[in-house]
C-alpha cells in the first residue's frame, strides 16, 4: 500500500488499452488497463487535480498513487466486489482517530461500485510525506538515535489506543505457531493495539508509520517482533531492535510474538523448499525463545 512517500517506486509504468476485468474473469491491473474515467471521477469527487506524471504503482497492480495540486497524496485502490466488507478496506480512514503516532494524516475519501469492471474503487487523500521509506537493512543500520525514539513513542501511543479492530486474532496466532512448533502454549496474556505490519518498507526515514490496512488488537510486542524479524539478516540491527523494544519483547507475550514471526519465516522456507535470508537466523532464535518460554 502507498501513502504518499516520495521514496515509493513504480513497479511498472505501462498503460495499455487492454480490456478491464469483467465476464472474462481477468483481474484488473491499474498498470495495464485503461481507466481514465476512474481518475476523472476521483478528481470530481474529491475536488482535486492529479499530477498524472507522478504516478506510483503498487506491486500487485491493485493500487496507484499521485501527487495532487494541493501538495497532498491521492491513493486509488481497486478490489473485487466481494472484498469490500473487510476491515482492511477502511483501515487507513479508521487510523485517523489515532493520536500521538507519527503517520500521514488522512483528509478525505470516496468509494463507489463499478459493476462493469466487477470491482469497487476507493480513493483516499492523505498528507504527502517527502521522506522516503527506510527500505532496506543498510539504510536501517544508519538511522539516528532520534529516529528510534520517535518510533518507540509511536508504538507506545498506539498500544493504548482503544479499538475493536482485530490486527491479529488468537486463533490465527496459534495456528501459525503450531504449524512449526506444535505443543507450545500460545495463549496470549496481554493484548495491545498494533500496526500489525511493521517492516522497513512501512517506516519512513523520519519515523512515519505507513500502510494502515491491518491495524488493531494484537499480542503485546507484535510490532517490535515483526520489525525484529525483518532485521534478522543483520545481527547488529536485530540486536538493536531487541534493545530499543526490550520492555515489550521481554514479556511472555513479546516472546510469543517473536516465536510467531520465526515460525512464519521457517514455514515460508519450507514451502519454497530452500532456506531464505530470514529462515536461518529465525531457526536459531526460535530455539532460544522456546527455552525462555519453558523456563
Amino acid at each position: 500500500m502507498m501513502v504518499g512517500l516520495a521514496g515509493d517506486r513504480s513497479k511498472g509504468s505501462r498503460v495499455s488499452t487492454a480490456q478491464p476485468t469483467g465476464s472474462s474473469g481477468a483481474v484488473l491491473d491499474v498498470r495495464e488497463h485503461e481507466h481514465a474515467d476512474v481518475l476523472a471521477r476521483v478528481e470530481r469527487a474529491l475536488d482535486v487535480r492529479l499530477h498524472r506524471a507522478s504516478v506510483v504503482y503498487g506491486e500487485s497492480g491493485a493500487t496507484e498513487g499521485f501527487q495532487t495540486d494541493r501538495d497532498t497524496w491521492l491513493r486509488v485502490e481497486r478490489r473485487g466486489l466481494w472484498r469490500i466488507s473487510s476491515a482492511s478496506w477502511v483501515g487507513l480512514e479508521a487510523a485517523a482517530t489515532i493520536r500521538g503516532v507519527k503517520k500521514p494524516e488522512w483528509f478525505q475519501g470516496a468509494t463507489w461500485a463499478d459493476p462493469g469492471r466487477e470491482v469497487v474503487w476507493r480513493a483516499d487523500e492523505v498528507e504527502f510525506i517527502a521522506a522516503p521509506v527506510v527500505g532496506d537493512l543498510a539504510a536501517a543500520a544508519g538511522l539516528p538515535d532520534a529516529w528510534w525514539t520517535t518510533v518507540r513513542e509511536s508504538f507506545a501511543a498506539l498500544a493504548v489506543h482503544q479499538t475493536d479492530r482485530v490486527g491479529m486474532a488468537q486463533a490465527h496466532f496459534t495456528k501459525r505457531v503450531a504449524e512449526v512448533f506444535p505443543g507450545v502454549d500460545t495463549v496470549v496474556d496481554e493484548w495491545k493495539t498494533a500496526h500489525a505490519d511493521v517492516h522497513w518498507r512501512n517506516l519512513s526515514t523520519e519515523g512515519h508509520l505507513i500502510d494502515w490496512e491491518d491495524w488493531g488488537q494484537a499480542p503485546r510486542g507484535l510490532d517490535a517482533a515483526t520489525l525484529w524479524q525483518s532485521s534478522l539478516p543483520d545481527s547488529a540491527l536485530a540486536a538493536r531492535v531487541q534493545r530499543e523494544f526490550a520492555e515489550d519483547l521481554g514479556t511472555r507475550s513479546g516472546r510469543l510474538a517473536q516465536l510467531f514471526v520465526c515460525a512464519n519465516a521457517i514455514r515460508i522456507a519450507r514451502r519454497r523448499g530452500q532456506p531464505t535470508p530470514l529462515s536461518g537466523p529465525a531457526t536459531v532464535e526460535a530455539e532460544r525463545l522456546l527455552r525462555e518460554l519453558e523456563a
